[in-house]
């Protein structure tokens, strides 16, 4: 079976405090393994994860304040000195390609690494992976930003019971699901005719920034929202001048973007309660409500059954 989830390196914003290292998120989503946002020390939390330099194939920066990319150096050494065997992808806003170019080479070290290095240099630039698409898509902050999405392509279920209706078993499924149709004792078979449509699934990661359309079209129907949430409320008002998120805001986004489950992060060391923030989100949002914590796991909601008329 393929393993979606997200593991929490680090929740904190700006500063690290004693119990919540600097950002760091990294996706499972079947065969790619995706580093987000590697803040200060994501390399020691991996150690007390699951998760290995050489199990990264991809590498995503929303932008270059440092409690959202002070991890690249180590992170990248690393994966010169575990001589990971296959190419990873890295990302991040093409306007921080000298920031990008100083943290790579931060310090001396034999680069062994194959890194593919795609800047993000447009709102909306898609990148074609084996499990789907993702997507990057401008947010509104001081510098240059861009949170991702990560869209399976819509596909649909076999019934069981109107397959055996046909008589259609074994080979026979497969060639109707790569064909379309099948040609049955003079009859043609559709495949809309023996399956119901199964909407693909989606993961968005919105990091730094105030409400605007790229928040919502990141959110758009994702089964998994990764939001940040620095302040609460009573900030509303510095939250919006250095661009970013209160608790009530990202929940409000979330419902009315039709999110499935809605993870909290990015919080600012000013407050101690991690309660306070899902007492503000529960206002705005009933549906399933993660306070992030480091260390922590989050599975990818269960796909959604169709129903089936």
């Amino acid at each position: 079976m393929s393993m979606r989830e997200l593991v929490v390196l680090g929740t904190a914003s700006q500063a690290p405090t004693r119990l919540r290292n600097h950002n760091g998120y990294v996706l499972r989503w079947d065969d790619e393994v995706i580093l987000f946002d590697p803040g200060e020390g994501s390399q020691r939390q991996l150690l007390h994860t699951g998760v290995t330099a050489t199990d990264l194939t991809r590498i995503c920066v929303t932008h270059f304040h440092g409690d959202h990319c002070l991890g690249l150096p180590g992170t990248i050494q690393r994966l010169s000195l575990d001589r990971v065997p296959h190419p990873v992808a890295v990302h991040f806003p093409a306007g921080g390609a000298d920031y990008f170019a100083r943290l790579r080479h931060a310090s001396s070290f034999h680069e062994t690494a194959d890194l593919a290095v795609t800047p993000i240099e447009a709102d909306g630039q898609r990148i074609a992976l084996r499990c789907g698409t993702l997507e990057a898509r401008r947010l509104r902050h001081p510098i240059e930003t861009y949170g991702y999405r990560l869209l399976e392509p819509d596909g649909c279920r076999m019934l069981p019971e109107k397959l055996a209706a046909y008589g259609i078993a074994g080979p026979a499924v497969g060639e109707l699901l790569r064909a379309g149709h099948l040609d049955l004792d003079g009859r043609r078979v559709t495949r809309e005719e023996v399956s119901t449509p199964r909407p693909g699934q989606r993961f968005a990661f919105v990091m730094d920034t105030g409400l605007c359309d790229g928040v919502y079209a990141l959110a758009e129907h994702a089964d998994l929202l990764v939001i940040e949430s620095t302040f609460l409320e009573s900030e509303a008002a510095l939250a919006a001048e250095v661009g970013h998120l209160t608790a009530g805001q990202a929940a409000q986004v979330a419902a009315e973007s039709g999110v499935r489950r809605l993870v909290l992060t990015h919080f600012s060391q000013r407050y101690a309660d991690p309660a306070r923030f899902a007492d503000e989100a529960r206002r705005h949002f009933d549906g399933d409500l993660v306070i992030a914590e480091d260390l922590t796991t989050v599975q990818v909601p269960p796909r959604r059954v169709p129903s089936v008329e």
